[in-house]
């Protein structure tokens, strides 16, 4: 039987600019704008999700929950028109990256939650993150957003957030290369080769 390879479609790159940092502090997720972000490898020193393992949760089931595992959600990487978006959506005046939890904002990437994973961002300050996969929305953040916009407690924000921001909630990422990551710098955005696997 003959194997049909599936279409490759070419690396390519994109050029992009900071244009939002945030880090968190204390137990809650929600951020707070910073002027720069330093990256180690244990991601953003200090913020709730920091750290180069981290308990196992709902996302993977085939784990007991609170199983250590490999931390490749140490950043939270979001774009504004996609927020937006999902805010008038919503029927809302806006959506602040740092409600959910965002650590970063990128002007210039089109459809940024769609990037595929193993996507590099370079930044100019030399610092290197690798991209894992999309961020699922979640009923937290969406009953951060009731809360930011005054109405704490609506389950309308809390339960629609998680439906109408699929795959218009960002990206996931963890740092492959330490440095300091400043307000305005460009990016590089190297995606990698794409295929769809034949099943």
């Amino acid at each position: 039987m003959d194997t049909v390879m599936p279409d490759i479609h070419p690396a390519k790159r994109i050029e992009a600019r900071v244009n939002g940092l945030f880090k968190a502090a204390g137990d809650d997720f929600v951020t707070s704008p910073v002027e720069t972000l330093e990256l180690t490898f244990e991601g953003v020193p200090g913020d709730l999700h920091a750290g180069m393992t981290r308990g196992s949760g709902g996302r993977e089931p085939w784990y007991e929950r609170g199983t250590e595992m490999r931390n490749e959600r140490q950043l939270s990487i979001v774009a504004r028109d996609e927020l937006e978006a999902v805010a008038a959506d919503m029927e809302l005046p806006m959506i602040a990256p740092e409600w959910i939890g965002a650590n970063m904002t990128l002007a210039g990437v089109p459809m940024l939650s769609m990037l595929p994973a193993s996507t590099l961002l370079f930044f100019e300050g030399g610092a290197t993150v690798k991209i894992d996969m999309q961020n699922g929305p979640c009923r937290i953040a969406g009953d951060a957003i009731a809360r930011h916009v005054g109405r704490e407690g609506d389950q309308h924000i809390a339960l629609g957030f998680p439906k109408i921001a699929k795959r218009r909630r960002g990206v996931v990422a963890w740092v492959e290369k330490p440095g300091t990551v400043r307000m305005g710098e460009s990016v590089r955005v190297q995606l990698p080769e794409q295929w769809v696997y034949p099943v």
